[in-house]
């Protein structure tokens, strides 16, 4: 009897843990046949095929028109200059003016897009930019022709700050492959009107009123593939639909987050690098495309050579615009690239110190290879937050300040054009800058996103 009132416990004890562990192996097998991990609320599905290469046909066509309007004007210049009645120094006003615009206008950008949808606000900038290079040919004055050109820089400026948006929310797993496609096709769309605005001038009777015009037509196709995306509401695929059972705590809290971070960004270190990269490679860009061809001329060098060599420095960007971000995507650290675009950019200015004109096509190339650190910037930007609300905030303000950052730039070198009666102070300028620009860049490509900052 002692025994068996012994082993009564023991029996009820392995009883007890038999049943707990049938229990887990019943729990475990109904597990996969119960309900599934809840996905996002309002998730989109995945967009259809033609949907996408709709998209990226649109993106091709803005890149496109990013440029023109700047480049354009650099290769006729001093006719502008002739027709217009401008000094060196309003004339340095002028290139100063694109920054000026994409820093004011590229602030709004997020906001429009949200209120809007990104589709209707490229749409819209592409008309602009249509209409601005309509109208500033053929006002007659100086200041129209400004008033002008701002309209159509206010349509670049809110389209280059959502490329990278549009990039991150349709194309989230090729970020750098889509990057270096519409940075190819805006660094062709640069090269183009550089190499072709003074020939076709010269078959349009030689007046610089049409060469200038005439590249609203671009624009104007552009804005055909974005009419289609105009009504989008959708959103990305992945991306949480706004909750519609509460409108007016659905709103507040869609208000909520674009406000707070936005303050919270300028905190990271991150951001600043990256804006101030930006901001140097901007400033050395536009002083390219505004003031390159009018180096070259001074040296010697026709008008009709001096474009092809402007052509020739943008269109460097074609094949590096398509490579630079591929390869910056494989890299942790963008910081190698930095540095090695930033000499060649030294190089090139010491060249166009020395010898303008003998070197002109080795400068020329280096130069193009230099202003590559746009592409660079840009894919920075999508790498440099985990999220697509993360990128919206980057891009606005590092593009925003970076521009803010390069309006000095393109003014003091007429300026200082002007004054010395040469260029060495101005080229003196443009090869400090470049010193600079590494070490901020080389900050801003360093293996870390905004939100380890903010």
């Amino acid at each position: 009897m002692p025994d068996d009132e012994t082993q009564t416990p023991t029996l009820n004890r392995r009883e007890t843990l038999n049943r707990r562990e049938t229990l887990n192996r019943g729990g475990a097998a109904r597990t996969p046949a119960g309900p599934q991990a809840p996905q996002l609320p309002g998730a989109a599905e995945a967009p259809a095929p033609w949907l996408l290469r709709l998209i990226a046909v649109g993106l091709v066509l803005a890149a496109l028109n990013l440029r023109p309007a700047i480049t354009s004007l650099g290769a006729l210049l001093e006719e502008v200059r002739d027709g217009l009645h401008m000094s060196g120094s309003v004339a340095g006003v002028l290139t100063s003016v694109p920054p000026l615009c994409f820093a004011v206008f590229g602030v709004m950008a997020p906001r429009l897009a949200r209120r809007f949808g990104a589709g209707a606000v490229v749409c819209a900038g592409m008309a602009a930019i249509a209409a601005g290079l309509v109208i500033r040919p053929y006002i007659g004055s100086t200041a129209g022709f400004l008033a002008a050109s701002a309209l159509a820089l206010m349509g670049i400026a809110v389209s280059n700050i959502l490329m990278p948006v549009i990039v991150k929310r349709w194309f989230p797993d090729r970020v750098g492959t889509m990057t270096g496609l519409y940075s190819m096709a805006l660094a062709l769309g640069t090269a183009l009107a550089a190499a072709v605005t003074v020939p076709l001038t010269s078959a349009m009777g030689g007046s610089w009123q049409s060469g200038l015009a005439v590249w609203a037509v671009l624009a104007a196709l552009a804005v055909l593939p974005w009419i289609v995306l105009v009504r989008d509401r959708t959103p990305a695929p992945g991306t949480p639909a706004p909750d519609r059972s509460a409108p007016g705590q659905a709103s507040r809290q869609a208000s909520r987050p674009a406000d707070a971070p936005a303050l919270r960004i300028t905190r990271s270190r991150t951001a600043w690098g990256l804006a101030c990269f930006f901001g140097l490679q901007a400033t050395a860009a536009y002083i390219t495309m505004g003031w390159m061809p009018q180096i070259f001329r001074d040296a010697g060098v026709s008008a009709g050579t001096a474009g092809v060599l402007l052509a020739v420095t943008m269109a460097m960007g074609v094949p590096l615009a398509f490579v630079i971000p591929r390869v910056a995507g494989r890299l942790k650290q963008q910081g190698p690239i930095v540095v090695v675009l930033g000499l060649c950019g030294l190089i090139g200015y010491g060249g166009l110190y020395l010898a303008p004109a003998a070197g002109a096509w080795v400068w020329a190339v280096l130069l193009g290879v230099a202003n590559c650190a746009f592409p660079l910037a840009l894919t920075m930007i999508g790498m440099r937050s985990r999220t697509g609300a993360g990128v919206v905030r980057l891009s606005a303000f590092a593009q925003s300040t970076g521009y803010l950052l390069s309006i000095p730039g393109p003014l003091l070198v007429g300026v200082l054009y002007q004054h010395s009666g040469g260029w060495g102070l101005p080229i003196a300028l443009m090869a400090g800058l470049m010193i600079p620009q590494m070490v901020a860049g080389v900050l801003a490509g360093r293996d870390r996103t905004i939100e380890d900052e903010c």
